[in-house]
């Protein structure tokens, strides 16, 4: 398997569950101002859109979408317990929090990224204060989104976690989400794949 990624983008989650199942994969990353790869491919020759994860796999085929490719690399290897099996009730637990990242988290940052104006930025901000004081009350009774076992939705959740850290908010400067980021990077898959993107982590040492 190939990911295509970017250094610290929402690709980093996929790469940090690379590193955890433990499977043979390579990494190529991708300039996505040039839409350049750093062996020199345009990008669109392999991803008519342009963005990363994106995961090639050995017979060829290709799949896109962070969300999509953490469940894939899941139940493809099922004895990592990274995700609930299918027609579990814990399995769509699993699915609304992946949800729920993906779209009341991820997509608020746009407008922080791409100076979406200063009106924007405060009522994006106001959703994030609101989602992270959830999860910061999730966090008081588990240590992980799905409780005691880690799985695909805390290397995404993580993820989103670092860009709140990176733009200075406060609203991800609370107890049991701090102890939840140093919990992920005292994992050695985190540890590996911040080497391997040369980012720095947020808490541990």
């Amino acid at each position: 398997m190939k990911l295509y990624y970017a250094t610290g983008t929402c690709s980093l989650a996929s790469h940090i569950i690379l590193n955890e199942i433990g499977k043979p994969f390579e990494v190529e990353r991708v300039n996505l101002k040039t839409k350049k790869t750093q062996t020199g491919t345009d990008y669109f020759t392999i991803s008519e859109r342009g963005s990363v994860p994106l995961l090639q796999l050995d017979n060829g085929d290709t799949i896109r979408e962070g969300q999509v490719i953490l469940k894939y690399l899941a139940d493809q290897t099922p004895e990592s317990n990274l995700a609930p099996p299918h027609g579990t009730m814990d399995r769509i637990r699993l699915d609304e929090w992946l949800n729920f990242i993906s779209t009341d988290l991820h997509k608020s940052f746009y407008v922080f990224f791409y100076d979406g104006g200063d009106k924007a930025k405060d009522l994006y901000q106001t959703k994030l204060n609101r989602h992270f004081a959830q999860i910061e009350a999730h966090f008081e009774t588990n240590p992980f989104i799905m409780g005691d076992t880690f799985t695909v939705a805390d290397a995404y959740l993580y993820t989103m976690i670092t860009w709140a850290m990176n733009l200075g908010m406060d609203c991800v400067k609370t107890p049991n989400i701090t102890a939840f980021v140093e919990r992920m990077e005292n994992r050695p898959s985190v540890q590996a794949t911040l080497n391997a993107e040369g980012l720095k982590a947020k808490i541990a040492a």
